[in-house]
């Protein structure tokens, strides 16, 4: 939904007007506004619970991160491995 709302966004600007420096100024903060509030519009704040994955952390991002840019079976396998691996750690610190 909101890609679909940048689109038009980006479709409906005035670029007929655009004759000196002020003008491509009112155009880009009027685009950066349009464009917070579609943000704001789409997107939903999130609520820390005590449901919560306590054992994410920065490894796991990473590596969900690079399995999402690739897209490959070994990416996949590494991020199980450290998710798995992360988990075992966290749950062994609690017992």
């Amino acid at each position: 939904m909101l890609v679909k709302e940048v689109i038009a966004i980006f479709k409906s600007l005035d670029t007929l007007t655009l004759l000196n420096q002020e003008s491509l100024e009112q155009v880009v903060n009027s685009l950066a506004l349009k464009i917070n509030e579609a943000w704001n519009a789409n997107t939903r704040k999130v609520n820390i619970t005590k449901h919560s994955k306590k054992v994410w952390n920065e490894d796991c991002n990473c590596s969900l991160n690079k399995y999402r840019e690739l897209r490959n079976l070994e990416n996949w396998k590494s991020f199980k491995r450290i998710v798995k691996s992360t988990k075992r750690s966290f749950f062994d610190i609690k017992i």
